[in-house]
């Protein structure tokens, strides 16, 4: 057997055991209310409840076991059309009723012995109708009691669905980013080649190396305190440390007590790529690289800001790129936080720019 056939095979041996639970609750329920309620009714008409209390728990466990059957009847044609439910329920009520009438019958004969034995074809009648009622509606309750495990099994299904798809999403937007970091530090590796700085580009393919392996080994589904992400980023910038530790200037300003934050792994990945791409990469002198983490009510803001080159006859120039890093990191707190995650970028100050992520707070 299959490992998904077996999770169908247990899942569908829960679903029947917990139907079978109910059924035997709701079953004893039914019944226990039909003859309080019978014993008051045949109170106010004359007759002792406590003399016709034996044959009325007698008649009450009949019932029970007919039920049941009914309810067996109604199971098997469970994931048929509502109009075959029907006709079912309808049949197995009138059979269990007459079933019913002919025990209460012989009932009668064994508590009252009457002589001689005579029958009221209008009680009969009578307590053949009331019989078919009560059938009919226990009928109409396993029914609804079907239809509320069913309803409860497609929401179960749906959400499994919907966190398998998230799961699925998360993990590709997540797998992003490491062909694109690997893009962006294997340029790096080439320049230190070019620039003749061969040992330097040895230690860089090491820490490259050390820094995937660890990255690789992440669960996107699977968030990280803030503290062990700032500890792979630092990892990442100890490999562009290698090409600008000249020109590069890292500055991190956590809250106080949002070293514990929940975040999702690699999130500030793109973001500290983009400066280091964008910024050190791009101005001639020293850049200052500032990673912040501040609480604003129930959210956690993260950012990561740096110093951008002027153009004086455009204005301000933006950094220029694909918008690949941003996108990721936009679409993921899109998935993971829907309608409360946000991502934004752009420049503050002259010559200063910063991309931030809001999300929930949550402390690990």
């Amino acid at each position: 057997m299959k490992p998904w056939e077996e999770t169908e095979s247990a899942t569908e041996t829960a679903y029947v055991a917990s139907v079978r639970r109910s059924t035997l609750w709701l079953g004893f329920l039914y019944w226990f209310a039909e003859f309080i309620i019978s014993s008051i009714l045949w109170g106010i008409l004359g007759i002792d409840p406590i003399m016709s209390a034996p044959g009325k728990l007698l008649l009450m466990c009949w019932g029970m076991v007919l039920s049941y059957g009914i309810a067996a009847a109604l199971f098997g044609v469970r994931r048929r059309h509502i109009a075959v439910k029907a006709i079912v329920g309808f049949s197995a009520a009138l059979l269990c009723a007459f079933a019913n009438a002919g025990v209460d019958f012989l009932l009668y004969l064994y508590f009252v012995r009457p002589d001689p034995i005579t029958v009221d074809w209008t009680n009969l009648g009578y307590t053949l109708v009331y019989s078919m009622a009560t059938f009919l509606g226990w009928s109409f309750f396993f029914i609804a009691l079907l239809y509320s495990f069913e309803l409860r099994e497609r929401e179960r299904r749906l959400a499994i669905t919907r966190e398998e798809a998230l799961a699925a999403q998360m993990r590709a937007l997540r797998y992003q980013v490491n062909p694109h970091f690997l893009f962006n530090t294997l340029n790096s590796i080439a320049g230190l080649i070019e620039e003749g700085s061969t040992i330097a580009a040895g230690r860089m393919v090491m820490s490259l190396s050390s820094f995937l392996r660890t990255t690789l080994e992440l669960d996107p589904m699977h968030d990280v305190r803030l503290v062990d992400e700032l500890a792979l980023q630092a990892g990442y910038l100890h490999i562009e440390g290698e090409r600008f530790s000249d020109r590069m200037r890292l500055r991190v300003d956590i809250a106080p007590g949002l070293e514990e934050a929940l975040v999702p792994s690699l999130i500030l990945q793109p973001l500290i790529e983009n400066a280091v791409k964008h910024g050190v990469g791009s101005t001639p002198g020293q850049v200052e690289i500032l990673i912040s983490a501040a609480r604003n009510g129930q959210a956690l803001e993260l950012s990561v800001e740096n110093d951008v080159v002027a153009n004086n006859e455009n204005g301000w120039r933006l950094p220029q790129g694909t918008g690949i890093g941003l996108k990721n990191v936009a679409d993921r707190i899109n998935a993971r936080f829907p309608d409360v995650g946000a991502c934004v970028s752009g420049l503050i100050a002259p010559e200063r720019f910063r991309a931030a992520i809001t999300m929930p707070l949550r402390l690990a």
